[in-house]
């Protein structure tokens, strides 16, 4: 991405009106950016602004733009949502309606993406094939099913080509679906991880080749666009941690010492029972909700590298392919607690049992396999990538079933309503961690381990030569949407395909 110029700058003005509209249904919000919005290191956590639904109905300005932000104590040209890093936080219940005024004002095309939402891929609503024009907008309309599931979603552009560029500079923020009964702790944060590199000027330099073909990472990785925030609390709290990977390519391996965390839920739903953990690998794009239950002491949140891969055929082990030379464990927050210990809170309830497929009828069997290939556009003559070699980006494909994506084409045609077995191939000797819109996939196998419990997510790692099953109920919606690695540079360069429920 081309440094912001003085011309895409000077359009801030516009971006946000300034006031609070209310409708007769709803609210309509319209914010003001700040440019102090986000602090330096080591400052108090700072959590986005929440817009919430009023009367069953969301209605809200959402303006992409050029802006400055203060990040890690620096002035920081980047593009937001409203003018904040991140953008403001949904929040709304099952049954609910969403509706946004998507305005463009960057210098390329954009769209909207309700990441995790089980709502209509069609029209207005999480229309892939959307395409906004710089200085023009788009009205969106997503329609939340009463039974949607409760947890943590996020939103982000996924305009094809554009998606890393906009995503990595700053485009994106939570959405909360809410619990049916309030789960007891003492206090919710979102945490949206992100990551990005500016140069000595503040702005965020082009990626290469080389960080193109591994997917970028950033030098600094920010919690709510803050670098190395610190929270507090007192002795046994109990809190609730919705985080959100929202980098481009960099897997999450949280850790905390100190402190006992369990998993609440896993990008959408809860689980019956939460499980204790000392460690938990998010995806890029995955979420998870984390129960904190807090012991006097100071602690820290830090993410230790993810072993996804390289080009030269064998495993990478860091992050060092991509050039961002971070390959050590990197701190994302303190906790400290201290002073008189919390009264005692009551027991988390179980959550209900999930949904198991395996019991259901199969329609249909589908195989999609994820490749890096030598030759151009592939489809014939191309050479899927193996044991070793390198590649220039111009001569690289990243491919599925040796085909790059075309919005006109349908790769895979599955019938609504029905439970469809897909085995998801990675044939490359990188992880790719596979996203499809609307319907959350439901994974069986795992390379050659079965799971004995259902693990439902969006967003599914596949990885470096081996394969993952999953079945999926392409409920409620026709349409056509697509699936693709959330690694998004590979998905801007070809690795996505078109999926067609009729």
């Amino acid at each position: 991405m081309s440094p912001l110029t003085r011309r895409q700058l000077l359009t801030l003005g516009a971006a946000g009106a300034g006031a609070t509209a209310l409708g007769g249904t709803g609210l309509w919000w319209t914010t003001t950016g700040d440019s102090g919005y986000t602090g330096g290191g080591g400052g108090d956590l700072i959590q986005p602004q929440v817009l919430a639904s009023r009367d069953r109905l969301l209605e809200l300005d959402l303006t992409a733009a050029p802006t400055q932000i203060r990040v890690g104590g620096r002035d920081a040209s980047l593009y937001a949502f409203n003018g904040s890093l991140p953008g403001p936080t949904l929040r709304v219940a099952p049954g609910d309606t969403i509706r946004v005024r998507m305005r463009n004002q960057l210098q390329d095309p954009t769209n909207l993406h309700v990441h995790g939402l089980h709502v209509s891929p069609e029209g207005n609503s999480d229309n892939p094939f959307v395409s906004i024009a710089p200085g023009e907008s788009f009205d969106y309309a997503f329609d939340l099913p009463a039974d949607h599931p409760a947890g943590t979603y996020w939103y982000h552009p996924h305009h094809h080509g554009n998606a890393a560029d906009q995503v990595a500079a700053g485009l994106y923020g939570a959405i909360i679906v809410e619990d049916p009964e309030p789960i007891p702790v003492a206090r919710e944060r979102v945490m949206v991880v992100s990551d990005l590199t500016l140069d000595t000027s503040g702005n965020l330099p082009g990626a290469t080749s080389m960080q193109q073909m591994m997917g970028r990472e950033g030098d600094m990785v920010l919690v709510n666009g803050q670098l190395r925030p610190q929270i507090t609390a007192s002795p046994g709290e109990r809190e609730r941690w919705r985080i959100v990977n929202a980098c481009p390519s960099r897997y999450l391996r949280l850790q905390m010492e100190g402190q006992q965390f369990r998993v609440f839920s896993r990008d959408l739903g809860r689980l019956p029972v939460p499980e204790e953990t000392t460690e938990v690998v998010i995806a890029p794009g995955n979420r998870v909700e984390l129960l904190i239950e807090t012991t006097e002491g100071s602690s820290a949140l830090i993410t230790t590298p993810v072993n996804r891969g390289g080009m030269m055929g064998g495993m990478s082990g860091n992050r060092s392919d991509n050039g961002s030379g971070n390959d050590g464990a990197i701190e994302l927050l303190t906790l400290e607690v201290s002073g008189d210990p919390a009264p005692t809170q009551e027991a988390v309830p179980g959550g209900p049992a999930l949904r198991d497929l395996r019991g259901e009828p199969v329609a249909g069997r589908h195989t999609l396999d994820f490749a890096m290939g030598m030759g151009g556009a592939m489809g014939g003559g191309g050479t899927t990538m193996g044991g070793g070699g390198s590649a220039q980006n111009d001569s690289m494909a990243f491919t599925i079933n040796d085909r790059k994506f075309d919005a006109e084409r349908v790769d895979t045609s599955v019938r609504a309503g029905k439970v469809e077995e897909w085995t998801l191939v990675n044939s490359s000797p990188m992880d790719h961690p596979v996203h499809l819109h609307v319907w959350p996939m439901q994974i069986v196998q795992d390379g050659d381990r079965d799971l004995t419990e259902p693990r439902w997510q969006d967003v599914v790692n596949v990885p470096a030569r081996s394969r993952v099953k999953v079945l999926i109920a392409f409920d409620d919606f026709p349409g056509k949407t697509v699936y693709h690695c959330h690694i998004l540079d590979h998905e801007d360069q070809g690795m996505m395909g078109t999926v067609n429920a009729r």
